[in-house]
């Protein structure tokens, strides 16, 4: 299950991002999607087609324009999958993507945590610079959320983890992956660059400082971590 939850997205990124997963090698996948705009949603007309288009896609229409923790929670809301997971509206995955993540959990069956490598586009797609990541190294976690994407999540550990908290938006990623963590006893990183991560200047790709916010819910949720854990 892709987990994508969607607020007023650019129509060209919406149809980049929904082309991408409809161009996967692997054919066992669902969309699953959010959309957090409102009553007056100005891409509820395109996703309606794309509903229509491939039976695989799924939409969740709210009424009430929805922040990124409680948007994305409705998009989890709808998936069936095993495993979880998750692109931002205006990104892009790597046609072989879902392939990978798969042949590696046929080759790791008890894997419970997966996360590739990825790299930075422009606006246009243009591949700019990759980013190589290490196994997994919870030091380096909380430091900075090298993680990111391309992240899959076996459906029960997300469960023992719990929904995304809106209390950490703007680090609500790294706020789930590091209680994903304390519950995955088998993480894997699978060394292909699997997403590409659109640039532009409000992303925290092009300028983290952009999101100034982000930098204070990053270390609440690094301060939560270290309390569930019982360290001081």
């Amino acid at each position: 299950s892709i987990v994508v939850p969607l607020y007023k997205t650019d129509k060209y990124l919406l149809k980049s991002l929904v082309d991408s997963v409809l161009a996967q090698t692997y054919s066992n996948w669902e969309l699953c999607l959010s959309d957090g705009s409102g009553a007056d949603s100005p891409i509820k007309d395109i996703l309606k087609e794309y509903e229509k288009k491939d039976s695989r896609i799924r939409v969740v229409y709210n009424e009430k324009p929805l922040q990124i923790s409680d948007n994305t929670n409705a998009a989890i809301g709808i998936a069936t999958g095993n495993y979880i997971t998750f692109s931002d509206h205006d990104d892009t995955l790597a046609e072989e993507a879902l392939f990978q993540m798969a042949s590696e959990i046929v080759k790791h069956p008890e894997a419970e945590l997966l996360y590739s490598d990825e790299d930075i586009i422009d606006i246009k797609g243009k591949r700019l610079f990759p980013h190589f990541k290490p196994d997994f190294d919870l030091d380096l976690l909380c430091s900075v959320n090298y993680i990111c994407h391309l992240l899959a999540v076996r459906k029960d550990v997300a469960e023992r983890a719990g929904s995304y908290q809106s209390a950490f938006d703007g680090a609500q990623d790294l706020d789930f992956i590091l209680r994903c963590s304390e519950q995955a006893k088998k993480i894997y990183h699978v060394p292909k660059i699997l997403y590409h991560w659109r640039c532009h200047m409000d992303s925290t790709a092009f300028n983290p400082e952009s999101k100034l916010y982000a930098f204070e819910a990053g270390r609440r949720a690094i301060e939560e971590h270290y309390r569930r854990l019982g360290i001081p």
